[in-house]
């Protein structure tokens, strides 16, 4: 346990915090909540380097509910910032990457911020992300005894640790919890020889050339060959009030959040099979689910459409769409519009969770390799992009289908093209 990070109950709140010369950062965590887990290390790592700038505090949700209900805390990890005795800048919540969290800190400090004289590092394969598709082809490449480096700006793991079981992953016994996969996955990596630098912060790229260059916050990266697997993230709900309710009703993972809604009535906006999983998830916590979605039909499975249809704890509203959230502190309704006959009306709620999608982590690519319309890397079928030596995997490739086992079988074809391309030069 880090020592600069102070564990406290409610009692110390007022002295460790509100009466602090410093500025105060408060997690406030959970049990079984894997984006909790995942900040954990970043939480600890900004405590070293801040440290002397910042008090860095933990509270332990469920036992102390009552100050998480006067901070009006739904959701875990949910960060709040102190300075002066009051609450100050945005918060953060659910699953927070490290150069969100060092950017809040910075501004709470006014800029400043220490950083550490840069490393530079020269390996075979430089892999950008470590989830699924990241780390199978870690797996792959450090096997074929290259100096392999893989880089995640969180935790590895990627989305899959967020998931609360996986139930279609060949060979696993029935269902298995996302975070317990991935951490096979890693570790198979790095008995093979992997290297695993998380928490790095990717600024830069040029990937031109015979020697690849990727620049993190505080290290200089050159690559004979890029595997490019950063990955995609959730799509926000374009409403009104989606920022300013984020964490406070409005959610984007059933498993981090979903058991602060026991007998709840809540919204799951989306029609695909995440929106069909994470309804049917949510009721065992809410008392009622209530799915919009923009069109007359799912898009998701049949077998998973079968299981939201049957169920009596889910309705449907169709054709439909949200316009603006209200509330004051937390979310007390919407506003939905239907698409085909414009009829607007008011829908109370306690909660909703958003499942609309996913968009490409590719802006630092842009330029710098072949991407579609929506943002996605063009690859062949041996996860080549237009740049030699540069390869890319999983869901931040164009294609069609984006399941754990396809990503995997992506990392796999990169892992090998990989040493295959090497070895030619």
């Amino acid at each position: 346990m880090n020592s600069r990070v102070v564990y406290i109950n409610s009692q110390d709140f007022e002295n460790e915090v509100l009466r602090n010369a410093l500025p105060v950062l408060v997690d406030f965590y959970s049990e079984d909540c894997p984006p909790c887990t995942a900040l954990a290390p970043i939480f600890e790592r900004m405590a070293e380097t801040y440290d002397g700038q910042m008090k860095f505090v933990r509270v332990f949700r469920q036992h102390n509910r009552q100050l998480a209900e006067k901070y009006n805390i739904k959701s875990s990890p949910t960060l709040l910032f102190f300075n002066n005795g009051e609450e100050v800048c945005s918060r953060l919540t659910g699953y927070i990457s490290k150069p969100e969290l060092r950017e809040t800190i910075e501004g709470v400090l006014g800029g400043y911020c220490l950083r550490k004289e840069r490393e530079k590092i020269h390996c075979d394969v430089l892999i950008l992300g470590a989830g699924p598709a990241g780390l199978s082809a870690a797996i792959y490449a450090a096997r074929a005894k290259l100096l392999t480096i893989a880089v995640d700006e969180g935790v590895p793991g990627g989305q899959v640790s967020t998931t609360f079981h996986v139930a279609n992953y060949p060979g696993t016994n029935g269902v298995i919890r996302g975070m317990d996969l991935m951490e096979n996955m890693k570790k198979q990596a790095v008995d093979f020889g992997a290297q695993m630098d998380d928490m790095k912060e990717l600024l830069e790229v040029n990937l031109e050339g015979e020697e690849k260059y990727v620049k993190a916050e505080d290290t200089d990266y050159y690559a004979k060959a890029v595997i490019i697997a950063t990955g995609a993230t959730p799509r926000k709900l374009p409403a009104e009030g989606e920022r300013d309710f984020r964490g406070r009703g409005v959610h984007y993972c059933a498993t981090c959040d979903g058991a602060m809604y026991q007998d709840a009535d809540i919204l799951v906006v989306g029609g695909g099979n995440s929106a069909m999983d994470e309804a049917v998830f949510l009721t065992r916590y809410a008392k009622h689910v209530t799915i919009v979605h923009h069109l007359d039909h799912f898009n998701a499975s049949k077998a998973a459409q079968d299981e939201v249809l049957k169920n009596p704890n889910i309705s449907v509203i169709w054709d439909s769409q949200i316009k603006k959230i209200n509330g004051e502190n937390f979310v007390k309704s919407v506003i939905i519009e239907n698409v085909k006959t414009k009829e607007v009306r008011e829908l109370e709620t306690e909660g909703l969770f958003v499942y609309i999608g996913m968009q490409p982590k590719t802006d630092l690519f842009r330029g710098k390799v072949g991407l579609d319309e929506n943002g996605y890397i063009i690859t062949d079928g041996d996860m080549r992009t237009n740049v030699p030596g540069v390869y890319a995997a999983g869901d931040v490739r164009k294609k069609e289908i984006r399941q754990i086992a396809t990503a995997v079988g992506d990392g796999t074809v990169a892992g090998i093209m990989v040493e295959r391309f090497i070895n030619r030069k």
